[in-house]
């Protein structure tokens, strides 16, 4: 009996390549949840940018901007994966617009806010708006890939770290300048967000269907164990890596002036180049990790700076600056492939993955950023960057990490063997 031939296999739903005409709109999609990613990044990080204005304006104690970084933090963070998990098995087909409508009230309620309560609502709202954003969009752009996660991964996340380079400055520029009410302005850019999450949204309520017929098709299944091994390799990863970059983004411009005695504004410009490092290294990422596997991209990005990582605390300013770019391009193209990794490991639950480590993404940053800081006054800035020159070595566990093209296809030559049995 004549074996018809098998469809491909696919290690989640949405892991179809899909049809040319899925194809042809794949870039008009992946870039306007870009777009969208930079709006919403953007609003959120206006929020500690304004602490200082808010602290004046309410007479808040540090306690009570810490309890509103907290609530920001419990949404943002906690209700990603819980809310990724629920739209796994049951798709929110429109929930982006919804989502950005959270941020626009958000915005609203801490533009006009009377009271230290709304405050605290305000943001929960803005941090609820990113938690339903986050694990949906990035379900879409891995359904409009057209079979190059990575690089769709990529182009969303870019987004998200312009998004957060942009809100201080804006906040700099236009919020303390003009006042508190002044952030309602940016509740606009929530509207233009609703707007094209909408068109968005008629597109994956479309192109759904698809994904849900392919889940009837056969699923490279992984063993219970190399699941958890895997999500604790991936998740220790994620450590170093965010570790690392939270004494960058929040001590790099007070190392800088502390060991060689710049300027502020000095230190800021070499700061700027490091985050434009990293908006450059997380857009080659992903298109890399399509090209020659998220394995090799893993092992790379992260052992791969530990040289750099250790020669920096004793470099002369110029070399400074050459190692922190070298450092923030290679470190950033980490994550489009962590995430796609962790979405094929884990098949049909591209929502929750995404949730658990987009929130994993702001939790550890938080949390790794404070710990910094008691550390710095502790012993030195200098002494914290010693301590962190050594978090990549961490990138030896990915020998941990499955070869997932080679299990995939054990498990389809399972498959076929199974099927020429039955048949």
């Amino acid at each position: 009996m004549t074996l018809p031939e098998m469809p491909a296999l696919t290690v989640a739903p949405v892991l179809q390549r899909p049809p040319a005409e899925a194809s042809r709109t794949v870039f008009a999609v992946v870039l306007a949840l870009g777009l969208c990613h930079f709006l919403n990044d953007m609003m959120q990080s206006m929020l500690a940018a304004i602490y200082p204005m808010l602290k004046a304006n309410y007479s808040l104690s540090f306690g009570q901007i810490g309890f509103l970084t907290f609530a920001f933090q419990f949404t943002a963070s906690l209700l990603q994966p819980l809310i990724g998990a629920y739209a796994d098995k049951r798709p929110l087909t429109f929930s982006l617009p919804v989502g950005m409508a959270f941020t626009f009230c958000g915005l609203i309620a801490l533009a006009f806010a009377n009271h230290y309560v709304l405050l605290v609502a305000g943001a929960c709202l803005v941090g609820l708006g990113s938690a339903v954003f986050h694990p949906e969009s990035s379900r879409i752009a891995r359904l409009a890939s057209g079979g190059r996660h990575g690089t769709a991964q990529s182009l969303f996340q870019v987004g998200g770290n312009a998004g957060t380079a942009s809100g201080p400055l804006l906040a700099a520029f236009i919020v303390v300048p003009a006042g508190q009410t002044s952030v309602a302005w940016f509740s606009l850019a929530a509207l233009v967000g609703i707007l094209v999450l909408t068109r968005v949204s008629f597109w994956y309520a479309h192109h759904h269907v698809r994904a849900k017929r392919a889940s009837a098709r056969p699923v490279a299944q992984f063993p219970r164990k190399t699941v958890v091994r895997t999500i604790g390799v991936l998740v220790a990863l994620m450590f170093s890596k965010f570790v690392y970059m939270a004494s960058m983004t929040s001590y790099f411009i007070f190392f800088l002036i502390h060991k060689f005695g710049i300027g502020v504004q000095a230190a800021q410009f070499h700061l700027f180049v490091y985050l434009g490092a990293v908006a450059l290294g997380t857009v080659i990422g992903g298109p890399i990790g399509d090209r020659i596997g998220t394995r090799r991209v893993i092992w790379i990005s992260i052992l791969g700076i530990l040289p750099f990582t250790l020669a920096m605390p004793y470099a002369d300013l110029t070399w400074t600056t050459i190692l922190s770019v070298i450092i923030g391009m290679v470190l950033a193209s980490a994550f489009p492939s962590i995430i796609v990794f962790a979405q094929e490991i884990l098949p049909g639950r591209v929502g929750m993955v995404a949730g658990m480590f987009f929130g994993l993404a702001f939790g550890m940053g938080g949390i790794a950023a404070a710990a910094l800081g008691q550390l710095a006054d502790a012993t030195s800035i200098e002494f914290v960057y010693k301590v962190c020159s050594f978090l990549p070595a961490l990138g030896l566990l990915a020998v941990f990490l499955p070869n997932i093209d080679k299990d995939v296809g054990k498990e389809v030559g399972k498959m076929e063997e199974a099927a020429v049995k039955s048949a």
